[in-house]
């Protein structure tokens, strides 16, 4: 029996709570590293939670003792290493609570990255065509494409000054830097803020609003500076939208 037929009994999610090693690059310069365990596992994907936030369509490189019958590759090593794309990220309690969890939901994808990969790990992937006729390989180029910026905007941006508070998160999970600031325009799903903090493109940030009893979470897409002289962040909110 070849391994096509063979995922096919086991296509469904099996609920193995193996330890898992998660290694994420936000950007060239800043990566962190996270040890939790798996909630369910097939060939294909797996389930689990993290401490801190990542995004649909980054890749994560992930490190489990992995039951060999499952694996697509690396049948004779201890642990099985796989690079996965994320799938979806659902936020488990309160933002900003000690408690807060994400859950994550991966596709494995490959042995090794995309080469665009190593040029900027901040990229987002999609599945390559249709994704019908999944079939993982070493080769991760086979299985995912870069996500194409588009210049249209989803949704339409206000001219709102929402005061707010910044904080950048570490490689632990946890506020490095902060600063009260405030929007120049928001939207349901970004916004741009003002910042003096040096918030490079790729990295996670939380923004907490009082005036909307509001925490969300966003990746920097952009930098820029205003006529003004002023730094600001474009940001895309990665786990809510904003009550506009």
């Amino acid at each position: 029996m070849n391994d096509q037929r063979t995922w096919k009994r086991i296509r469904e999610r099996l609920e193995l709570k193996l330890p898992v090693r998660v290694h994420c690059r936000e950007t060239p310069d800043f990566e962190w590293i996270e040890i939790t365990r798996l909630i369910n596992v097939t060939p294909f994907g797996a389930g689990f939670t993290l401490k801190r936030p990542t995004e649909k369509g980054r890749l994560l490189h992930m490190t489990i003792p992995m039951p060999r019958q499952l694996r697509v590759f690396d049948h004779v090593e201890d642990q099985y290493r796989v690079w996965a794309l994320v799938r979806y990220i659902r936020l488990i309690g309160q933002p900003g609570d000690k408690g807060t969890l994400f859950e994550v939901g991966v596709a494995f994808v490959g042995k090794h990255p995309p080469q665009s990969y190593e040029e900027d790990p901040s990229q987002r992937y999609e599945i390559a065509g249709s994704g019908a006729d999944l079939k993982i390989t070493e080769d991760s180029d086979k299985l995912v494409e870069p996500v194409r910026p588009s210049d249209k905007r989803a949704h339409t941006r206000h001219n709102i000054p929402v005061d707010m508070f910044l904080e950048l998160i570490n490689e632990k999970g946890e506020a490095a830097s902060n600063e009260s600031t405030v929007s120049e325009n928001i939207s349901r799903r970004g916004a741009t803020v003002f910042t003096s903090l040096d918030i490079s493109v790729g990295r996670f940030i939380r923004l907490t609003s009082q005036q909307y009893n509001l925490t969300v979470h966003g990746a920097v897409r952009a930098r820029s500076k205003g006529a003004d002289g002023i730094p600001r962040i474009h940001l895309e909110f990665i786990d809510r939208e904003w009550p506009l």
